[in-house]
């Protein structure tokens, strides 16, 4: 049963942070540099238009992986997007005016939850089907980068109030990114807020900053090269972090440079979900289809995780690092279930030129 948890949970954040946990309790005994071409940025009421384009989505890079290709021509409409990620400050606004409760908050059904397990897994006990999230805890050492239950923790009463658990608040970081929000909750403060979630595509086009070719948004620069880009993890993750960007865990909105539409952290601080389905076979399927505006497919399919239901995330976050995700890339992919809200997973909206 070891082995089938490590072969099939085997890349991070793939498993939704209620089902990672019962499973393992049950079983325990990765673009450019501002262009002169490229036209002032337009800002308006915290959004940038974002220029119709074309360009080739995908990579087949060093450090792609197999859900990355083929690299196939997509077209994308013109359309606002936020500039930073949502911040602590205007989710707290949301929450004061609706009242929501995000999905961290609220005590796990199993009748639900069991859906996405393998056949005949067994009920955990009641005292462990609780409101929790996961948090990240550094390691002592060298871990295998393949167990990464290693340095995630299920704490009870973690949300985005309290981002490390019990205790911790928000109160002096209004300005950094909100953590620990599942899709649904992105949804629901979407609809507040007259926006919608990015699609996959509008948010690659969106990363690169309209320059083809280059594999991080702020061009070809390795991150350990030069000045801080992103927040990332710097060192040997997850047990060294030399903070050579100042910091361990989220940074505040915008503190590093922007990238040539004016977008700040397309790359690091936190996981952004995107509305698209993830399904391991997508491109091959679009692969030599003329794709305008592409929504993704109708369903999720994952060869590692069957019996899960997926959304897309982008954009990496403070724990990537090129030894385990490199998700600061701007062709990186990563996915997880709707339902799962972690330390490092936020979200930004965009709005079509019709609303």
């Amino acid at each position: 049963m070891r082995t089938y948890l490590i072969n099939t949970y085997r890349r991070l954040f793939s498993l939704g942070a209620r089902l990672f946990f019962i499973i393992v309790i049950l079983t325990s005994g990765g673009c450019a540099e501002t262009s002169s071409t490229t036209p002032p940025s337009i800002v308006k009421d915290g959004m940038v238009l974002i220029p119709a384009g074309s360009f080739q989505m995908g990579s087949e890079g060093e450090f792609a992986r197999q859900d990355e290709s083929p690299i196939h021509m997509v077209s994308v409409d013109a359309f606002w997007m936020d500039q930073t990620e949502v911040t602590n400050a205007q989710f707290k606004a949301f929450v004061d005016d609706t009242g929501y409760i995000t999905t961290a908050e609220i005590k796990p059904d199993w009748e639900t939850l069991k859906k996405e397990l393998p056949p005949n897994t067994p009920k955990p006990h009641d005292s462990l089907l609780q409101a929790a999230s996961l948090v990240f805890e550094a390691t002592d050492g060298p871990v295998n980068l393949n167990d990464f239950g290693s340095w995630w923790q299920w704490k009870p009463k973690s949300n985005w109030r309290n981002p490390k658990g019990p205790g911790s608040s928000i109160e002096n970081k209004l300005d950094h990114p909100v953590v620990h929000i599942s899709w649904y909750d992105a949804q629901a403060y979407a609809v507040w807020a007259g926006k919608r979630l990015p699609t996959e595509a509008e948010w690659e086009w969106a990363a690169s900053g309209g320059n083809q070719g280059n594999v991080y948004p702020w061009g070809n620069e390795s991150i350990s090269k030069g000045s801080p880009k992103a927040n990332s993890w710097e060192g040997s993750f997850p047990y060294q972090n030399t903070m050579k960007d100042q910091f361990f865990y989220t940074a505040p909105v915008a503190s590093f440079k922007p990238n040539s539409f004016g977008l700040y952290d397309m790359a690091g601080n936190v996981w952004e979900w995107c509305s698209d389905w993830y399904d391991f076979r997508y491109y091959k399927t679009i692969e030599n289809k003329k794709t305008i505006n592409p929504q993704g497919p109708v369903d999720s399919f994952d060869p590692y995780q069957p019996y899960l239901k997926q959304k897309v995330m982008r954009g990496g976050s403070f724990l990537c690092n090129d030894a385990y995700c490199s998700g600061y890339r701007v062709a990186s992919r990563m996915k997880s279930t709707p339902d799962t809200g972690l330390q490092h997973t936020g979200f930004r909206l965009v709005k079509s030129l019709d609303l």
